[in-house]
């Protein structure tokens, strides 16, 4: 799923090519894109995009009257569409502008939790950002301890959990955790000042580097692309020690760590949902 980085480079991209364009017509090509009623999304049409933002892994088109906040999930990809066919391939909505141009909403795969929401007002006060943490690149020591002390799990979780920061997904969980030197198990009840600037410290550092690498392109990356120390690298060398990078894998997503660099040798496993690679 696209994370943080991924998406604040897409939405500055959208923004420096749409920005500024008249809203001719928003059409939902599927049933289920659409996630709300009221207010109509014809409320932005002939309105001109006034910016693309994002809000932890949301992406927000703001029109002025209204504004579009979109989740691409797993599959989803926000992009221009040139053919503008009547069904494109994996087609969810379509913002039809009034120079010609559009951009179409699609999402690969079996899933279909790709979605649209139609906002007026403030859309951190509704679904879907009501209740979003804050921006995990936004948020200091001291408040990262405050957080990790109020949502007591394990780390990964923690960083997985929107409620409690935002933007974050199972690759960063998996990179912020190896740069601090911590177990994706520790529990954040547990874990003090120092450790909290070490988070801090990795969560800076893992997305200034997705961010960079980001940048660097014409469109959002594949997973397998994104630049990383332990994820999805189960079996190779850790670049930091040279201990093997292992994996705890659970059903929908797979915990990578390096033993050496951030359990003292120790190879995690949970045996009731989950097994280890050697």
């Amino acid at each position: 799923m696209p994370e943080l980085p991924e998406l604040q480079a897409h939405a500055e991209r959208l923004d420096r090519s749409f920005a500024g364009v008249t809203l001719a017509r928003f059409s939902p090509l599927a049933f289920h894109a659409l996630k709300t009623a009221q207010p109509p999304a014809a409320a932005a049409e002939g309105h001109d995009l006034v910016f693309v933002d994002r809000r932890g892994k949301y992406l927000m088109l703001d029109f002025g009257t209204v504004s579009f906040v979109v989740h691409l999930m797993q599959g989803g990809r926000l992009s221009a569409d040139g053919k503008q066919s009547v069904r494109p391939r994996g087609g969810l909505a379509r913002w039809r502008f009034d120079d010609g141009r559009a951009l179409l909403l699609t999402e690969q795969g079996s899933e279909r939790r790709a979605g649209v929401w139609v906002v007026a007002g403030d859309p951190e006060s509704q679904p879907p950002l009501a209740g979003l943490g804050p921006d995990a690149d936004r948020v200091d020591a001291e408040a990262l301890l405050a957080l990790l002390h109020a949502h007591p799990m394990r780390l990964h979780g923690f960083l997985r959990d929107q409620h409690a920061v935002a933007g974050i997904g199972r690759r960063l969980a998996n990179e912020v955790c190896h740069r601090a030197g911590l177990s994706p198990f520790a529990s954040t009840g547990k874990l003090d000042a120092g450790a909290a600037a070490r988070i801090v410290e990795a969560i800076q550092a893992a997305t200034a580097e997705g961010l960079a690498y980001e940048r660097g392109r014409d469109s959002m990356s594949a997973s397998k692309e994104r630049p990383g120390n332990v994820h999805h690298r189960e079996g190779e060398a850790c670049p930091v020690c040279g201990d093997t990078v292992r994996a705890v894998e659970y059903r929908s997503y797979t915990v990578d760590y390096c033993p050496t660099c951030q359990t003292g040798g120790k190879v995690l496993a949970d045996n009731t949902t989950s097994r280890f690679l050697k």
